[in-house]
């Protein structure tokens, strides 16, 4: 099988960029910054503050910002209710006020809503993802063929211990493992969750019982596949980190794991830094001179398509449909740049020709088939429009890196003050391998100085020790937050 894709694994003691380049473009965008870590994934010893009835739904209080939201289908009492046809008992019935909750993040907060939360608890391994509560073995959906399926149940109900009560759903990456990684995987994860049972027991609520991996070793886990080329990082520290944890679960990827020593930045190479930039404009433009305009809202993301400037067709018809299958393309690489989640309304250019909209619809699929998130697609409705649903675990990459603006009354938005600062040291690291100044200047907007003068002095100090120049920082009370510029004194 042909290697046609590359992680690129940028580090710095503030974020952590992971790019997915496939074929010299970049494909998807992962950030976690040091500050702001996500919390999917991740078991609470929680507090029942307030029961809704009403609702079928509970606050918990997990020690978060906002209280989180459980829904009377996420207790695992009734998925087994519902798996064995009984009646569902009523939430009011099954917590109160004051309770103590074991529970997993299963949604991160989105916007003003609080984390949403599950007590059917289930942690991923390599190979495996553990059931404690649930002793059914199931399969991943993207293992199709039904003889490799019914044996891979087989083989890990075989290798399970006879005093093993939960379940395990096996994953993509189990095809091609062997009894010994299955054993070792089931191990591995059955010492995390006596682990984390010792900690409930022992620890007052709300506390934090397990955190998930890091970003780096979540790319290990679960984005490399038998297509992935290299891994390259640019950091020493995490590149030894990671052979040490492969080394352990995931051995082999450990000769695709290089550390990426070059003069230009690693994002540099393949331009990551501008597909973010564009990634976080409405318009996107197609080759042939047509574009997309792409609008996320709370409740929905729309997509439009317009022809622009492409008149390469032999007729009006001709046109519309080329310009709609490289959208049909583009949309679905979009999807993924962008991690747009929930509902997405695609609105392509019309067409009269039903064997042009069949087409389309299966240029769409095609492109949707890489996605490793779940998804379901309908066909044109009525009006024309193709919607769709994509899962939404995390904030899109527009939610993690913008914030609304103040100055257009938040019918848009600006980056916000810390990716700005990130922005300016990673300029002055660029600017530092070609320049030999005295100083360096920042010259910002109020906000972005204060900033670095509280929360981001110490990565302001640590820059500046590692260039081993001195850093000033200069208010320009006429700039804008997103203006900036660094003086060479």
């Amino acid at each position: 099988m042909p290697f046609n894709e590359d992680i690129l694994i940028n580090v710095t003691p503030f974020e952590t960029r992971v790019a997915l380049v496939e074929q010299g473009a970049v494909q998807e965008i992962h950030v976690e910054r040091s500050i702001q870590r996500g919390h999917v994934g991740n078991l609470y010893l929680g507090k029942v503050v307030r029961v809704l009835p009403g609702m079928q739904s509970a606050f918990v209080d997990i020690g978060l910002e906002r209280a989180a939201f459980i829904h009377v289908a996420d207790l695992r009492q009734n998925r087994n209710e519902r798996s064995n046809g009984i009646a569902v008992t009523p939430i009011e019935k099954l917590l109160f006020e004051g309770q103590s909750l074991l529970v997993q993040v299963i949604k991160d907060p989105l916007g003003t809503k609080g984390a949403r939360l599950s007590t059917q608890i289930s942690i991923a391994g390599r190979m495996l993802v553990y059931l404690p509560y649930d002793p059914h073995v199931g399969i991943s959906q993207k293992i199709e063929s039904e003889e490799e399926r019914n044996a891979l149940r087989e083989r890990v109900i075989g290798l399970r211990p006879a005093d093993e009560t939960g379940g395990f759903i096996v994953r993509t990456q189990a095809e091609v493992a062997s009894d010994e990684e299955l054993q070792a995987d089931q191990s591995y994860l059955r010492t995390i969750w006596a682990s984390i049972q010792d900690k409930a027991k022992r620890q007052p609520a709300p506390s934090l019982l397990y955190t998930d991996l890091t970003l780096p070793q979540r790319v290990l886990r679960d984005m490399v596949c038998p297509t992935t080329g290299s891994i390259l990082i640019d950091s020493r520290t995490t590149t030894q980190q990671l052979l040490e944890w492969a080394s352990v679960y995931t051995p082999s990827v450990l000769e695709r794991i290089r550390h990426y020593s070059g003069e230009r930045p690693l994002f540099d190479m393949a331009g990551v830094d501008e597909e973010i930039a564009r990634a976080l404009s409405r318009r996107v433009d197609l080759k042939s001179g047509g574009y997309l305009i792409i609008d996320q809202t709370e409740a929905l993301t729309t997509v439009d398509v317009n022809t622009g400037g492409y008149i390469g067709g032999r007729n009006f018809d001709d046109t519309i449909f080329k310009t709609n299958l490289e959208a049909a393309v583009a949309v679905a690489r979009q999807l993924r740049l962008r991690n747009l989640g929930g509902i997405i309304i695609l609105d392509f250019i019309d067409m009269d020709d039903p064997e042009h909209r069949s087409s389309v619809l299966a240029e769409l699929n095609k492109a949707l088939a890489k996605d490793r998130t779940r998804m379901t697609v309908s066909g044109f409705s009525q009006l024309g429009l193709v919607e769709l649903t994509r899962k939404r675990t995390r904030d899109s990459l527009a939610h993690q890196l913008c914030e609304p603006c103040p100055t257009c009354q938040a019918r848009g938005n600006v980056r916000t003050a810390r990716t700005l600062c990130y922005e300016i040291l990673r300029e002055i690291l660029r600017e530092s391998r070609q320049f030999n100044p005295k100083e360096f200047r920042i010259l910002a907007s109020q906000a972005i100085v204060d900033l670095f003068l509280e929360e981001e002095s110490t990565h302001l100090a640590m820059l500046g020790d590692f260039v081993g120049k001195p850093i000033s920082l200069e208010v320009e009370t006429q700039y804008s937050q997103e203006q900036y510029d660094i003086v060479l004194i």
